[in-house]
């Protein structure tokens, strides 16, 4: 079974950084892209970083040059440094994996980001 266990959010002020690790199990790590979403409250959970098997990365536009996504091979773990964070960043951040073309249905707790003065 495919489980995602992330963790490293928490309250930050204006302009400041984290960063998010995402610890995977049941999968074939190294074999898969993988992607870090978030979900405000209210809103639906968008896509705001993607790295794939060969370590090729993708951003969301809201967030580019702003946060980076890497991956270790060797710890199954994927991460999402955040900087220059803004308020609208405030969200639950979600690691998943796409298998073929299709990101799974499978969720972890996610970690919360808040920021905020």
């Amino acid at each position: 079974q495919v489980q995602f266990v992330e963790s490293g959010g928490g309250l930050v002020q204006p302009g400041g950084s984290l960063r998010l690790s995402c610890a995977a199990s049941g999968i074939s790590f190294r074999l898969y892209a993988m992607g870090w979403y978030r979900q405000a409250p209210g809103k639906q959970r968008e896509l705001v970083a993607t790295i794939s098997s060969g370590g090729r990365t993708n951003y969301a536009d809201s967030v580019k040059g702003r946060f980076t996504i890497s991956r270790d091979n060797a710890k199954n773990t994927v991460y999402l440094q955040m900087n220059s964070l803004k308020p609208e960043d405030t969200a639950a951040y979600y690691c998943n994996t796409k298998i073929g073309s299709t990101w799974l249905d499978n969720w972890g707790q996610g970690a919360q980001v808040t920021v905020s003065s």
